[in-house]
């Protein structure tokens, strides 16, 4: 499986998805989920078999750092690969972007997700949109 990047067409989905993830699983408020940033950052997202967006993330450019963001997974499908379809795909954006570093804000259960795509914690634990998350990063290589 492989993603791609997202179209201006997949944004409905891509939407959908990260209300079911975000807002309506995790309780994050719809004002926080969406922000003035997704008009201008890269979309990923990868479709199952049935041609359904099951994963998605962003990649903003910020302060000449890759920063990755709003990672989703449709619940149905975790721990099949999809997400880190995605984050392969966004690594490969910020690479074609000339950034050598990427950053997120991991949740805490998603730690070793990241920790195992080469990212390491950097500082403590902080509340962001009321879950704990923890800053990571990683170099970026040759990832075209």
């Amino acid at each position: 499986m492989r993603a791609r990047r997202a179209t201006a067409a997949d944004w409905p989905e891509v939407a959908a998805l990260r209300t079911r993830v975000f807002v309506e699983e995790q309780g994050v408020p719809a004002d926080v989920e969406r922000d003035e940033h997704d008009a201008t950052a890269v979309h990923a997202l990868v479709r199952d078999e049935r041609g359904r967006v099951v994963a998605t993330g962003r990649l903003l450019v910020r302060d000449g750092r890759a920063v990755v963001g709003r990672m989703a997974v449709d619940t149905a499908v975790r721990g099949r690969g999809y997400g880190a379809a995605v984050l392969a795909e966004l690594h490969r954006q910020a690479v074609l972007l000339g950034l050598t570093e990427v950053e997120l804000h991991a949740q805490v259960p998603a730690r070793g997700f990241y920790e195992r795509a080469g990212y390491t914690a950097v500082g403590d634990v902080y509340e962001e949109a009321g879950i704990a998350h923890v800053t990571m990063r990683r170099p970026l290589a040759d990832e075209v």
